[in-house]
């Protein structure tokens, strides 16, 4: 078991620390079973836990198939490697023609949003501006930890902060140790109003990560989310695929240290949350 996570029903939403209960329709806690995620290093990866040999013998054989049935319509999928071939698979759940066309979408994708291979500093300014986004220490995993101050997005124009979320994606992959493909994200609410309540981004992050970098989110943890943002969480939430909900973990003011502390070591955890580390800014990490 990982945790705790959001999981929509019909009756209520409850905090972790708190026998008080907001009424919220659609939303409740739920228990988490553990599910790990690839990404887009080509970063070599131990054995999973609860994988046969026998199962991986089989996926082997889903991956030849995948890669002959990808390369017949599209050349330079040659180049994709056999990691980042079975995060898609995963993505699919093992559904060879699913994930062959969620990766064909990729590459598109990737040749016309990402013609350079990668996204500079200097094309996402606006963004980097606002000091939203910072990045430091691993969690108990060895998953690099980021975090984000929703209160501090605004909404820009045009595909800036899509060309933002990508930079940001690719420096945490870029801090993966080998052995790991999963990032940790802390999403800190605080101070969260109408302003910040930018659906149309906050759809579009959605897709950039399930679509383009299936099967690497390790884990959310929402703090100090204010009761405005359930009405933003309820328009967004049928966007979330089934294994991302698995991993958001709503926490409560009360046992935010405690909560954090159990994934994340001290001497890892943000200074602003009870840790020893300083916050450094997304582009400044390396």
């Amino acid at each position: 078991m990982e945790g705790d996570a959001l999981f929509m029903g019909k009756k209520h939403f409850q905090f972790q620390d708190s026998q008080e209960t907001i009424q919220e329709e659609g939303i409740m806690i739920v228990t988490v079973q553990k599910h790990d995620l690839t990404c887009q290093g080509s970063q070599e990866t131990t054995q999973e836990e609860g994988i046969t040999d026998e199962s991986n013998e089989e996926e082997k054989k889903k991956l030849a198939l995948m890669r002959a049935t990808v390369e017949k319509q599209n050349l330079t999928s040659k180049d994709i490697d056999d990691l980042t071939m079975r995060r898609f698979l995963r993505a699919r759940d093992q559904n060879v023609e699913k994930a062959s066309t969620m990766l064909l979408k990729y590459l598109e994708w990737k040749r016309t949003f990402v013609p350079k291979g990668f996204i500079a500093a200097s094309e996402v300014l606006n963004e980097i501006a606002q000091n939203k986004m910072f990045m430091q220490g691993t969690d108990k995993k060895g998953r690099p930890i980021a975090v984000v101050f929703g209160a501090r997005h605004f909404s820009s124009k045009g595909d800036e902060f899509k060309r933002f979320l990508v930079f940001s994606l690719d420096k945490l992959c870029a801090r993966m140790p080998i052995g790991q493909e999963k990032f940790t994200i802390i999403g800190d609410l605080k101070g969260y109003g109408y302003a910040n309540s930018d659906i149309r981004a906050y759809i579009a992050a959605l897709s950039i990560l399930q679509d383009y970098y299936p099967e690497r989110l390790g884990k959310v943890f929402v703090i100090h989310a204010p009761y405005i943002f359930m009405t933003v969480w309820k328009i967004i939430y049928p966007f979330i695929d089934q294994n991302t909900k698995k991993k958001i973990v709503f926490v409560g003011n009360k046992q935010l240290h405690s909560t954090l502390l159990e994934d994340i070591d001290e001497n890892q955890l943000p200074e602003i949350y009870g840790g020893k580390l300083k916050l450094i800014p997304i582009q400044d990490a390396t």
